[in-house]
C-alpha cells in the first residue's frame, strides 16, 4: 500500500508490517522521512493513560505550595540517602547491567556507582534548596491607574525520553520545581533500574510531600512505540528528547508533527582546535581533562593548524596516551586522509585491543578517515577514540566545525585574545571555551540538574539557553492590577449608578 507523505512522496506498506497491524493499532508517518512507525494499541494506551495522570495532576498543581514542592525533592533525597533503599536500586541495575551485557550494548552510562548517587542526592537537593520558579513578575508596566504585569507560570505537562541512565531521574523530577508535571521514559536497558527507584524513592517522596501521585510519571515500556505514542500526544507542553543519533531525531519529528514544541539534544562530540599560540601545558591537560568517559560533551575530533602541528601533535599524542593510561586501556586515532604524515610512524603502525561493547577487539591504532566522515561520533566504552584533522588555519577549522560538526561544543587553545574574538564570533555552537571540553553540564557549569543541552544541528533555539533545566520550562501570563475603576478605551464617562 502506498501512502503519501511530504506532499509529494509515497511511502510503501510491506508485506512484514501489514502482517503486524491489528485493529485498534495506529500508523504514524513522519512527513519528513516517510518512517512508519507502528504503534501497538497496547502500547498507544499505556502512553495515553500516563499522560492523562500527569495532566490531572497538573490540574492540581495550581494549589499545591512551593514548600511542598521543596518538601518532595527533600523526601526524594532523603531515601536515595537511605541504604536499604539504595540496596535495592543497585540490585535492579546489577539486573540491568547484565541483560544489556548479554546483549552486547554498551553499560558505560547504565551502571549506578556512589558518584552518581552522590550526584542525584545533590541535584535534588538543588532543586529542594532553589528559589521558586513560579510567581515571579519578569517584568511590569505602570499606567496611570492600572499596572500590568508579565509573570513566570508552568507550561503543563512535559514528557522527557531519555538513554538508559538512571541518575537523570533527578533531571526529570526538577520540572516539578516550576509547577509542571512530568511523564518519561527511560531506555530499556535501565528499566529495571527505573521501577526501583520510583517504589523505592519517587512514589512514597510525591506521596509524603502531598503532591498529585501523577506528578512524575514513569511510562512503564521498553517498547520505542510507547515513546512514539507519548511524543504525538497533543495535550504535552513541551517534550523533550535527551540522547543520540536517528531515534532522537525521529521522536522529535513525531511531537513536531503533532504540534508539540520539542527540545532535542541530539549528537553531542565536543571539537577542540589548537593554533601556533596554543600554550603546551595547557593543550597537554585540556585534551587529558576531555576523556575521562566517554559523554555527549568528550573531546571527539582535533583541529591543528598546519603551521604548529610539528610541534602540538605530539604534546596531543602524549595527552592521549596518558588518558588511556588512566583508564587501563590503549587509545584509538582516526586521522583525516591526507593528514597522516602528521603522525610517527610507531603510531601508524601499531595495533590496540580496543574496549567494545561486544568485548575486546584486535584493531589498528590509527585509521584513515575520509574527510566527509569528519562529523562522526565515537561511541567508546574504555578505550578512548577520536580523530584528528590538520587545518590550514583557524579559518579552515571553524569552517570545518561549522559545517560538519553537530554544532555544539568547541574549545580553542590559543593565547591569542584576537583569535579567541574571532572563534567565538564565527563559530555555530551554543557552548564554547578555551579549555577542556567537558565543563558541557548544567549541574556542573550552573548548579542546575539538566533536562538536556541543546545543539544548533537543526537550527538555533528561539528564546531558549542551550541549557534546558527544570526551572526553565515555563510560560508567561499577563496579570493586571486596577486601581482607578473608571478607566474606559473610548474615554466615555462612567454613568450614574442607579439606586
Amino acid at each position: 500500500m502506498a501512502i503519501p507523505y511530504g506532499g509529494d512522496r509515497l511511502a510503501i506498506v510491506d508485506d512484514a508490517l501489514a502482517a503486524r497491524f491489528q485493529a485498534g493499532d495506529r500508523l504514524i508517518i513522519l512527513q519528513d522521512t516517510g518512517d512508519l512507525l507502528h504503534v501497538p494499541a497496547a502500547e498507544q494506551a499505556i502512553a495515553q493513560e500516563a499522560v492523562s495522570r500527569a495532566q490531572a495532576a497538573f490540574a492540581r498543581m495550581g494549589e499545591i505550595g512551593d514548600d511542598k514542592i521543596s518538601a518532595f525533592f527533600d523526601a526524594f533525597a532523603a531515601r536515595l540517602a537511605t541504604d536499604s533503599v539504595w540496596d535495592a536500586i543497585a540490585a535492579a541495575n546489577a539486573e540491568d547491567l547484565t541483560g544489556a551485557q548479554s546483549r552486547g550494548r554498551s553499560t558505560t552510562r547504565l551502571a549506578l556507582s556512589c558518584q552518581m548517587r552522590d550526584d542525584m542526592i545533590a541535584g535534588l537537593r538543588a532543586w529542594r534548596d532553589a528559589a521558586p520558579a513560579r510567581g515571579r513578575v519578569i517584568d511590569a508596566v505602570d499606567h496611570d491607574g492600572w499596572r500590568v504585569e508579565q509573570v513566570t507560570a508552568p507550561l503543563g505537562v512535559v514528557a522527557f525520553v531519555f538513554e538508559g541512565r538512571p541518575n537523570v531521574f533527578a533531571d526529570a523530577t526538577g520540572m516539578l520545581r516550576a509547577g509542571n508535571t512530568v511523564v518519561f521514559r527511560i531506555g530499556s536497558d535501565a528499566l529495571r533500574t527505573a521501577r526501583a527507584i520510583v517504589e523505592g524513592a519517587l512514589d512514597p517522596a510525591l506521596d509524603e510531600a502531598g503532591l498529585p501521585a501523577g506528578a512524575a510519571v514513569l511510562l512503564d515500556s521498553p517498547a520505542h512505540a510507547a515513546g512514539w505514542a507519548m511524543f504525538a500526544d497533543s495535550r504535552l507542553g513541551l517534550a523533550v528528547a535527551r540522547g543520540s543519533g536517528p531515534a532522537v531525531t525521529q521522536l522529535g519529528g513525531v511531537a513536531r508533527q503533532a504540534g508539540v514544541p520539542v527540545s532535542l539534544h541530539g549528537t553531542g562530540g565536543a571539537w577542540m582546535t589548537a593554533d601556533a599560540a596554543a600554550d603546551p601545558e595547557r593543550l597537554f591537560a585540556a585534551v587529558f581533562h576531555s576523556l575521562d568517559r566517554k559523554v555527549c560533551n568528550t573531546l571527539n575530533v582535533f583541529c591543528v593548524t598546519r603551521d604548529a602541528a610539528e610541534t602540538l601533535v605530539p604534546i596531543f599524542l602524549s595527552a592521549l596516551d596518558a588518558a588511556a593510561a588512566r583508564r587501563g586501556h590503549g587509545v584509538k586515532l582516526h586521522v583525516v586522509e591526507g593528514d597522516e604524515a602528521v603522525l610517527p610512524q610507531a603510531w601508524r603502525l601499531a595495533r590496540v585491543q580496543v574496549s567494545r561493547a561486544e568485548g575486546l577487539s584486535d584493531e589498528a591504532k590509527v585509521d584513515l578517515l575520509p574527510l566527509a566522515e569528519l562529523g562522526r561520533e565515537w561511541e567508546w566504552e574504555e578505550t578512548p577514540e577520536l580523530t584528528l584533522k590538520v587545518v590550514d588555519d583557524l579559518g579552515h577549522a571553524i569552517s570545518l566545525f561549522n559545517r560538519y560538526s553537530p554544532q555544539f561544543c568547541a574549545s580553542l587553545i590559543s593565547e591569542d585574545a584576537e583569535a579567541q574574538a574571532r572563534f567565538y564570533a564565527s563559530l555555530n555552537a551554543p557552548f564554547v571555551g578555551d579549555g577542556f571540553t567537558r565543563w558541557v553540564d548544567g549541574q556542573y557549569a550552573l548548579n542546575k540538574p539538566e533536562l538536556g543541552l541543546s545543539n544548533w544541528e537543526f537550527g538555533r533555539l528561539f528564546a531558549r539557553g542551550g541549557v534546558l533545566a527544570g526551572d526553565g520550562v515555563f510560560t508567561v501570563r499577563a496579570r493586571v492590577r486596577q486601581s482607578d475603576i473608571h478607566l474606559d478605551r473610548g474615554g466615555a464617562p462612567t454613568p450614574a449608578r442607579r439606586a
